[in-house]
């Protein structure tokens, strides 16, 4: 069983280094690339600051520890929590909140059902769901007998408190597919990734999924991996993200290099930096990141402690 610990700073890392450089141009980037944690920058926050990818990833956390299951209404509340009063942030402050997410927990706010306060228009396909969905991996692993449709419905789930489109349902699906195969599975990254999409893909072709379309890049895992950055972006837009992602992490050996190449792509950095930082976490160890960023990571202990809670809870669930 993998530790939590790994994938979810994984994520606090990725995004911390992406904070100060967050809408910045690759070009601009190139001219003074990354190498390791900065301050101020585009959101003038101190050194190992994170953003809402990690605050939404922790309170997502926190609800499952908290109520053993998958709560709705706990995780909207925790969500609102984070918005409203700072709860889950790395200095007390909220910086960074997308459109999408702020108009699902005004939706909240309204009385709105938690699983139809998400958008459903195209054009609010954002990363919104994709850059917090890690923890429902570590639930599902503790359900041996999860079906593929049960886990499916419950990243659908999670993804729809703030993006309800069938294509950040999907890109949710396909992510939180790869993370349970490197948790559990042996290979190359390459070749875990290839069967987690491939699984991914099988299921929601069975189930005829329209929007499958736009994620088709991924199927020739070949022929992606070997594409040059120009080939890739690395927006907002859920699919762009997701690509950006899995691409640095296939092309790689390390989780600095990983999550470098990541958030050297530019434009949406903290969220790249988090959804591969994700992935390179699960894959190489938290004892592989090293250590000044660790160090630097702000409030490092309460993410460590949250954590252990989690682990606790599911080596109970063992018994």
């Amino acid at each position: 069983m993998g530790n939590v610990f790994d994938g979810i700073v994984g994520v606090a890392i990725g995004d911390a280094l992406g904070v100060p450089v967050e809408f910045e141009s690759r070009i601009k980037i190139s001219e003074n690339p990354v190498t390791g944690m900065r301050e101020y920058g585009t959101h003038h926050q101190p050194k190992g600051t994170w953003s809402d990818d990690t605050s939404l990833t922790l309170a997502l956390l926190d609800s499952i520890i908290k109520n053993h299951c998958i709560h709705y209404t706990d995780i909207m509340d925790k969500f609102s929590q984070w918005l409203l009063y700072g709860e889950y942030t790395a200095t007390g402050k909220v910086f960074d909140v997308g459109n999408a997410t702020n108009k699902a927990i005004i939706n909240y706010g309204r009385s709105i059902h938690p699983l139809n306060c998400g958008g459903l228009a195209e054009y609010e396909n954002g990363n919104g769901s994709l850059m917090r969905i890690l923890p429902i991996v570590y639930y599902i692993q503790m359900q041996p007998d999860c079906s593929i449709d049960e886990k499916m419905k419950f990243v659908h789930n999670i993804s729809s408190l703030t993006h309800r489109h069938p294509i950040s349902l999907l890109g949710c699906g396909i992510y939180v597919n790869i993370a349970l195969k490197l948790l559990t599975e042996k290979g190359t990254q390459k070749e875990i990734v290839k069967r987690g999409i491939e699984e991914a893909f099988l299921y929601y072709e069975s189930q005829g999924y329209e929007d499958l379309s736009q994620y088709t890049r991924l199927k020739d895992l070949e022929s992606f991996a070997a594409f040059s950055s120009s080939n890739i972006k690395s927006s907002g837009y859920v699919v762009d993200t997701l690509e950006a992602a899995i691409w640095c992490f296939i092309n790689t050996r390390s989780f600095r290099d990983c999550v470098l190449k990541a958030i050297n792509l530019g434009d949406d950095t903290d969220t790249v930096g988090a959804v591969a930082g994700g992935l390179a976490g699960i894959y190489y160890g938290a004892n592989n990141i090293p250590e000044e960023w660790l160090k630097a990571l702000l409030k490092i202990q309460y993410i460590w402690e949250l954590c252990s809670k989690m682990e606790h809870y599911m080596n109970e669930n063992k018994k």
